[in-house]
C-alpha cells in the first residue's frame, strides 16, 4: 500500500502515523478500497459493494460497535433447488481444505440457490491501514477463488 499520509491528505482516514492502530470506520473502509483503485459503491444501507467479474463482493462492518470486518462474496452462477444437495458437498469440501473464505449455500425466495463464501476479522483492538488492505486483499483474492471453483461447478447459469 502507498504512503498513506501522502495519498490521502493531513486530514484524511489513511493519514497519521502509518503503524497506529485505528477504529474501522466505513471512512477507513472506503479509504483502503479506493487507494487500491477499486471501484465500489453503496448500497441502500449504506453497506459497500464492487463487482469482481460477474461476481458481487460486500464489505460489511458487523458487531456491536461496527468492529468487525466481513469480506463477502456472492458468486454469480445460480443453480436450480435440485442442486442444493451437490451445493452442500462442494461447500463442505471447500471449507475442509482452505481457510478462507467459508463458504455456504444461499437460497433466495425464488427458489435459486448460489454459494456465497465471507471471511470475518474481529478488529476490537483497531487496525492500521496496511493491515486492513491485507484483509480486504485476502478476502477479495479467495472469494475470487471461490467464485471461479463455482463458476466450473455443473448446472449454473448466469441468470
Amino acid at each position: 500500500m502507498a504512503s498513506p499520509e501522502n495519498e490521502d491528505g493531513p486530514d484524511g482516514p489513511l493519514a497519521g502515523h502509518p503503524q497506529a492502530l485505528r477504529p474501522l470506520t466505513g471512512e477507513l473502509l472506503a479509504a483502503v478500497l479506493a487507494n487500491r483503485g477499486y471501484a465500489v459503491a453503496r448500497d441502500a444501507d449504506g453497506d459497500l459493494v464492487g463487482r469482481w467479474e460477474e461476481n458481487l463482493i460486500w464489505f460489511f462492518r458487523r458487531g456491536a460497535a461496527g468492529e468487525m470486518l466481513q469480506v463477502r462474496t456472492i458468486a454469480a452462477p445460480r443453480f436450480g433447488i435440485e442442486h442444493v444437495p451437490s451445493l452442500y458437498a462442494f461447500c463442505s469440501s471447500w471449507n475442509h481444505d482452505r481457510l478462507w473464505p467459508k463458504a455456504f449455500v444461499h437460497v433466495a425466495d425464488d427458489g435459486l440457490a448460489q454459494i456465497c463464501g465471507e471471511v470475518t476479522t474481529d478488529l476490537e483492538a483497531g487496525v492500521t491501514p496496511h493491515q486492513l488492505d491485507q484483509l480486504i486483499d485476502g478476502g477479495i483474492s479467495t472469494g475470487c477463488q471461490l467464485a471461479a471453483a463455482v463458476d466450473r461447478l455443473p448446472g449454473g447459469s448466469d441468470r
